[in-house]
């Protein structure tokens, strides 16, 4: 967007205040719009609109309480000096009581997916002065548990989980909740619980991937994840491609939902299901729930002699394009990982220093995904009969 000759949006929020301000609509100790109403009334992002009242706080036109809002200051009412030195001092206190420390609980950093959501959260706790401290789960969900504990014990000011995905809740996060200790759960969400959290709309993305494909003339789509759980994220993409198929009329084909097995080393690939799956043309486009299994299914394809896309068609989620060398780019859907985490974490500080605005409600986030296209999809072409 060309913004040579436009004033900067978050100058229109300060601007808009002012005005209000000034025309006495805003009087002093009046409570100014929400951070929501500004966004909804400029488009502009929430970000956006934090930089803008942080502006008007440090220029003291507004004053921020937290837990009850942001109100217009009195210009007038200036504090002692000796009342200013002890508000600083009994300010620096505070800070030095606190740790400034965020957990982070993670099932493992194998992923570029889980990286780049790293990346992100880091970036977030950098601007807002935190240190981070992570803990790995590897899957395994007393693993987490204990990682919530540790935190807690050492002091972390708020939490940021990848959660496990089991059947049974995580009775840490639950005590959490109800004691109204700071965390904000990342990727999936606990059904039936309120939470604070952040995740990708997996329904929508799959939904753009079927449609595609759709266009593009196949018919015999096939949905692949190599997770060993059925978890919440797995179901709702699955739920999602059925969706999909429902609006275009076409009859579900369970042989077409390939989950719940695993998939090592492909030295030995020929003996898997999968294989003779993909060998057969049982399907003519794949939609995988991860990059690395993308990269899979492509190098099954090309050991059965099969090419992408001319043969079979691949969308992954997530790009494995820029973590595997030798691979043009894939066709995926885009999930803004980095964002997530960057949103996460700012979420967190927000529900820390109580000035989310949301009285007591749940930010709920679903970042809407996009499919970007590569080489891996293409037209389906009618094959010959088998001979």
């Amino acid at each position: 967007m060309n913004t040579t000759e436009r004033t900067p949006l978050y100058q229109m929020v300060q601007e808009y205040i002012r005005d209000l301000i000034a025309s006495q609509e805003l009087k002093i100790g009046d409570r100014i719009p929400t951070e929501k109403e500004l966004m909804e009334r400029f488009g502009v992002s929430k970000i956006t609109v934090v930089n803008a009242l942080s502006g008007l706080v440090n220029e003291r036109i507004i004053t921020r309480v937290p837990g009850k809002g942001t109100f217009v200051s009195d210009p007038e009412h200036e504090i002692p000096t000796t009342l200013k030195s002890a508000v600083k001092r009994v300010e620096a206190a505070s800070r030095e009581m606190r740790t400034r420390l965020i957990g982070l609980i993670l099932p493992s950093i194998y992923d570029y997916f889980t990286i780049r959501l790293v990346q992100g959260i880091q970036q977030a706790l950098n601007e807002n002065g935190y240190r981070c401290v992570i803990y790995f789960s590897e899957g395994d969900i007393d693993k987490e548990k204990e990682a919530i504990k540790t935190c807690r014990k050492i002091g972390v000011e708020g939490l940021l989980i990848f959660p496990v995905d089991e059947e049974l809740f995580n009775e840490e996060i639950l005590s959490m909740k109800f004691a109204g200790f700071p965390f904000v759960l990342i990727d999936r969400y606990l059904p039936g619980v309120e939470t604070h959290y952040i995740a990708s709309d997996g329904r929508f993305g799959v939904g753009l991937a079927v449609n595609y494909l759709w266009e593009l003339g196949h018919r015999e789509i096939a949905i692949c994840s190599d997770s060993p759980l059925q978890t919440v994220t797995v179901q709702e993409r699955i739920d999602g491609y059925m969706n999909a198929l429902k609006e275009k009329g076409s009859l579900i084909n369970p042989a077409h939902i390939v989950t719940g097995f695993e998939l090592g080393n492909l030295d030995q690939v020929e003996t898997h299901p999968l294989y003779r799956y993909i060998q057969n043309r049982m399907a003519t486009a794949y939609i995988t729930l991860n990059g690395s299994l993308g990269v899979k299914i492509y190098e099954i394809a090309r050991q059965a002699g099969l090419k992408v896309p001319q043969d079979i068609s691949i969308i992954s989620f997530d790009d494995p394009t820029s973590i595997i060398e030798g691979y043009g780019t894939f066709t995926h859907v885009k999930q803004f990982e980095r964002d997530m985490g960057y949103r996460a974490a700012y979420t967190l500080h927000e529900v820390i220093n109580g000035d989310d605005g949301q009285n007591g409600k749940y930010i709920k986030t679903l970042v809407e995904p996009e499919l970007v296209i590569g080489e891996t999809t293409g037209q389906r072409i009618q094959q010959p009969p088998n001979e």
